[in-house]
Formats: structure tokens, sequence, C-alpha cells
């Protein structure tokens, strides 16, 4: 039977499930499976939203959400304050850059106005520069994460009065 893919087949199938718009592929082997989804119907980033779980690696998903919960009710007023505001959350996991490269203006400042389709940051996952988009028109109220740090999946990076 066939090796384990490498690094690079990786790389090369998760850049093929975002061009093709299939929703799921799953590959299993002897010793190696990989399985990669994609949120239906999103087409917001130049490379789709990719979760990738490997069979010796636990769910990268379920943490964030304890987590979130736990936040939510420590901090009723802020909770409540926050409720007008939408949360742009990340679509993947990866590192969070907010300019396209090293010495290069970043993507958006607090009291920025973006649109919907812009891009606002960019996510990287193995070796893989996503380009983020908008999801919604408004301005930038809080950038909830600092450059170059990692992000989980579905982790809130930006607030944004859509107002």
């Amino acid at each position: 039977m066939s090796e384990p893919m490498n690094l690079t087949q990786i790389q090369e199938l998760i850049k093929f499930v975002a061009k093709s718009g299939v929703s799921e592929v799953e590959i299993e082997q002897k010793d190696f499976k990989i399985k990669i989804t994609t949120p239906a119907g999103k087409v917001q980033m130049v490379a789709a939203p990719v979760q990738m779980q490997v069979a010796t690696a636990p769910a990268p998903v379920a943490a964030p959400a304890p987590v979130a919960a736990a936040s939510a009710t420590v901090e009723k007023p802020a909770a409540a304050l926050d409720a007008k505001y939408v949360t742009i959350k990340a679509p993947m996991i990866g590192t969070f850059y907010r300019s396209p490269g090293p010495g290069k203006p970043i993507f958006v400042n607090v009291g920025d106005s973006i649109e919907k389709g812009k891009p606002i940051c960019i996510i990287e996952a193995m070796k893989l520069f996503n380009e983020i988009e908008a999801e919604v028109s408004g301005k930038i109220v809080k950038v909830l994460v600092d450059d170059a740090k990692p992000v989980e999946y579905d982790q809130p990076l930006f607030l944004v009065d859509p107002a």
C-alpha cells in the first residue's frame, strides 16, 4: 500500500478542496487518516476555511466552546455592551497577522470602516497564508488578538459596529 502523505501533498489537497467547492474530503490509509471539511456556502476567503484532524490528535474544535461560555458568564456588563457589536471569528486554526507582510501597513485599525468582502487580516495555516475577508460592513471597535499570535478555530478576532 502507499505511504502516508507528506506536508506538501497535504497542502496541495487543502488547495484543491478550497478551489473545488467540495465540502468534505476524508482519506484513510493504514496508519494515517486526514479529514478536511469546509462550511457549506461560505466563500469569503482566498482559501476556504479548513479544519484538519489527524487520527492521533485531539479535535481542536472542542476547546474554545467552554472557554467562551465561561467568559460570557463572568463578564455580564461587558457582554451586554458588546451585544450590539458583530464578532468576526477565526475560520481556522493558525497564526494571526494584521498585515500582508513584514514592514507593510496593517489591514485595519480600531476606528476604520470596513466593507463586506474587504481583507482584514491573514491567518497562516500550514505555511499557507489565507486572507480573511470581512463578513459584515461597519466600523472596527476592537482588535481582540495580538499580531503574530496563534488563534484557534472560532476564536473572536475583531469586534465590529455594524451601525
